[in-house]
């Protein structure tokens, strides 16, 4: 057992809150009861995982999509304010850890994908992409194949660099858009979670491959982690619930 304060606090400090500007509030976001014995983890706040928590008993939830994003809207109507009277209503305190979440050196989206892949990390700057290289060269169709399969996803492969590859860049979620920093890396391929229309003829013209290997996929596997990590430290009882998502 741990209680609520006890928890935010030690997840602010391992995950280092204080070093991201992030596009959500980072932490606890829905106060509910304080013990906290029964945790349930997943990517995304959605109704059905708050279904599933409350079907355990849960005493809190932990995702990496949470609430209150800088774009949405501020009234808590329709599917919203469901959602929070669910939490409110059965006392679950819902923790969300975004960016914190991607950019951890043990447990986070990118170094879980890394240790995936069997990549060792070269990445010459702190950051969220990721830069790693496989133990030998492989034909980019069989690197292809080891990620869709390790992800249980086919990957959307944009062609454009060699036949062998073997420097990996990669950044979980809709992180297309740092294709640049991979080119400026000269990495044989980029991956990320979901895609845009320019990737194509970016990916064409720097000479790289880019693998759309799904937003929802790529980021299942730093909130099962740290819910692994709690039960270990401090003896909870955690429940990983993976919402299936096709994006």
């Amino acid at each position: 057992m741990i209680t609520r304060d006890e928890l935010t606090a030690h997840l602010a400090e391992f995950l280092k809150l204080s070093d991201y500007q992030d596009y959500a509030p980072n932490g606890l976001q829905v106060e509910g009861k304080q013990e906290i014995k029964t945790i349930v983890t997943g990517v995304t706040a959605s109704q059905a995982l708050i279904d599933a928590a409350i079907t355990l008993n849960a005493d809190a939830i932990l995702v990496h999509h949470g609430y209150f994003w800088k774009s949405e809207p501020q009234e808590i109507v329709g599917f919203k304010q469901r959602r929070i009277k669910s939490l409110l209503m059965h006392d679950i305190n819902l923790m969300g850890y975004h960016l914190p979440l991607d950019g951890h050196l043990e447990l986070g989206n990118n170094a879980m994908l890394g240790k995936l892949w069997q990549l060792e990390d070269i990445t010459p700057k702190p950051g969220l992409v990721r830069l790693g290289r496989l133990a030998k060269p492989v034909n980019i169709e069989d690197f292809i194949e080891v990620v869709s399969s390790s992800l249980n996803r086919r990957a959307l492969h944009l062609p454009g660099g060699p036949d062998q590859v073997q420097t990996i860049a990669w950044c979980s979620g809709g992180a297309q858009g740092y294709i640049d920093q991979a080119l400026a890396w000269k990495a044989d391929v980029y991956i990320s979670g979901e895609v845009s229309e320019q990737t194509t003829h970016l990916a064409m013209e720097g000479g790289i491959h880019y693998l759309a290997a799904g937003h929802h996929a790529t980021e299942r596997l730093g909130i099962k982690a740290l819910g692994e990590y709690l039960t270990k430290q401090f003896d909870l009882n955690c429940h990983f619930i993976d919402i299936n998502n096709p994006v």
